[in-house]
């Protein structure tokens, strides 16, 4: 959660960063459907689609005052789906052991138990800190790689490096913004309760 909360500027949905951000969320069942099938070249320019819509979408958004509602729910959404539908399209062709992809999706699981206390406390989700980002940044990065690593000669060599570098950079920062989220949350509801 950040402490400092950029505020809404817009109610309007058809904005361009909203619209990016869509274009995100339509491409995740494509890039998974793309993984399972093996077409890893088109699922990676899916992939890389994804990530400049994703640095579009909130650079316009400041730029241009449309920083919304909506735009604060699909960013983080899409981030998570493509995280997700890469773990289960890596994990099903065993190119992720399972124990990253479980420690990822009991982090998740974590972040969603301190949305349900939040919410019963009165509070919205917490917003995207710039650690979350890195962690996403890390994993956006390593997804691929690791994905280009599913094959043979100097090429696949070099990204199982550099993506496996990425995935342990990215789940540590992951865990890390997860448990500073919940140390956040807990001083909230302390608060809460001694003001009662």
């Amino acid at each position: 959660m950040e402490v400092q909360e950029t505020r809404v500027q817009t109610d309007r949905v058809l904005t361009i960063p909203n619209i990016l951000s869509m274009a995100r969320l339509v491409g995740v069942p494509l890039f998974l459907w793309l993984i399972l099938q093996k077409h890893d070249g088109w699922a990676l320019v899916v992939l890389a689609l994804s990530g400049v819509s994703d640095y579009l979408d909130g650079k316009l958004a400041r730029r241009w005052n449309q920083i919304s509602s909506l735009g604060r729910l699909l960013d983080p959404a899409a981030d998570r789906l493509y995280i997700l539908s890469t773990l289960f399209g890596l994990t099903w062709r065993e190119i992720l052991p399972l124990w990253l992809t479980l420690a990822l999706l009991a982090r998740e699981a974590m972040l969603l138990v301190m949305v349900w206390i939040l919410r019963r406390h009165g509070y919205p989700p917490p917003q995207v800190n710039f650690l979350g980002k890195a962690a996403t940044f890390n994993l956006m990065y390593a997804f691929p790689l690791l994905l280009l690593s599913d094959g043979e000669g100097w090429l696949s060599s070099l990204a199982a490096i550099f993506g496996w570098a990425f995935a342990g950079w990215g789940t540590t920062l992951y865990w890390w913004a997860g448990i500073l989220y919940v140390v956040q949350v807990r001083r909230l509801v302390r608060a809460d309760a001694t003001a009662d």
